[in-house]
């Protein structure tokens, strides 16, 4: 497999080269040095400083210029929260930061050109696309910009149409294949919601409206401190009541922004809700719990539990089931079991 390698320092290239040669070729292109054109296949690979508004303008006028290359690898050192988000808003499929997961998503690629030979029906432009939405929308909150609601309703729209037309499972394995962290999640619970409110006969503009609570329900988490929101292992109590404010932030970060709908605000604060009352932030009961909040809350729950986190590896759909059913008096009983056909079939 080819792989261009572009970067802003030359002396990067000889490392890169001892680590992925012979296995993969490597084409190495310096930044703002001669001919920026990429013309064949392969896999790209950026290394370099995101933060420079001159190395990203560079990079993304190679992006322009490439239409063949569908795989944008970006390496981000220690995960610089602000160059990840670069990479997303950029385009990227993946960004790694040691050898080690570079080795590892390049064998992942492999395994899906493989794949895709046989008409895998989900392109990298799809997953690129919602991660990039999550990372303009996620960077606007956190800095305290205006969110667009158009970057969340073109993805979402996508999202609904691919897994009308090719099932659920096939969504969920190609996310969890290019994305972890914050954005993998609201990429799963975005499908699994949908999936679900395919399955339960919502019509279009429900659907949608499902759809639209699961792009954002998380955004609150940009006004979470990075170090609670990407720590390694589980968080102590204190950080924990912090992480649990991220609900009310994303309702009030959304609630001024026209046209919004009152479902989706309903959802984004309300999706932590449990049936007893034992949920949050408001402690809700079962009779001012909407429907949309129910399947919302189920959806989360479940691509929460089958995604791996840095402190909690993945769980098989069958126990993740297994988990909510577990759940009685918290979800709906009749919604846990309409989604059985979800969680283990679609």
């Amino acid at each position: 497999m080819l792989v261009h390698f572009v970067t802003d320092d030359p002396g990067k290239i000889p490392a890169i080269r001892a680590m992925l040669e012979p296995r993969y070729h490597v084409a190495a292109k310096v930044l703002g040095i001669g001919d920026s054109q990429i013309t064949s296949g392969g896999v790209l690979m950026v290394d370099a400083d995101l933060r420079m508004r001159v190395r990203v303008e560079q990079i993304r006028f190679i992006l322009q210029e490439i239409r063949c290359i569908s795989e944008k690898l970006f390496v981000v050192r220690n995960h610089v929260r602000s160059m990840v988000e670069q990479a997303y808003a950029l385009g990227a499929t993946a960004v790694v930061s040691r050898p080690k997961e570079i080795i590892s998503k390049l064998a992942q690629i492999e395994v899906a050109e493989k794949a895709a030979l046989t008409d895998f029906p989900i392109t990298s432009h799809e997953i690129a696309d919602g991660a990039a939405a999550f990372s303009s929308m996620f960077s606007a909150a956190r800095r305290g910009k205006p969110i667009n609601l158009s970057d969340a309703e073109r993805p979402t729209s996508q999202i609904i149409d691919n897994i009308a037309q090719n099932g659920l499972s096939v969504w969920l394995d190609y996310v969890r294949r290019y994305h972890e962290g914050t954005y993998q999640h609201c990429l799963l619970v975005m499908g699994v919601a949908v999936g679900f409110a395919l399955h339960v006969g919502f019509n279009r503009v429900d659907v949608k409206r499902l759809g639209m609570a699961a792009t954002l329900h998380d955004i609150g988490k940009a006004r979470i401190p990075v170090s609670i929101l990407d720590k390694p292992e589980r968080l102590c109590l204190a950080e924990d009541e912090i992480m649990r404010r991220h609900p009310v932030i994303g309702y009030e970060l959304l609630k001024d922004i026209s046209g919004i709908s009152p479902e989706i605000l309903d959802g984004v604060r309300h999706h932590h809700e449990f049936l007893d009352g034992s949920g949050y932030p408001d402690g809700l009961m079962a009779p001012k719990i909407s429907d949309l909040v129910r399947l919302l809350t189920i959806s989360d729950i479940f691509a929460a539990l089958i995604e791996s986190r840095p402190y909690s590896p993945a769980i098989s759909r069958q126990n993740a089931y297994e988990i909510l059913c577990g759940m009685d008096g918290k979800l709906e009983r009749s919604l846990v079991k309409a989604f059985r056909n979800v969680a283990l079939v679609a």
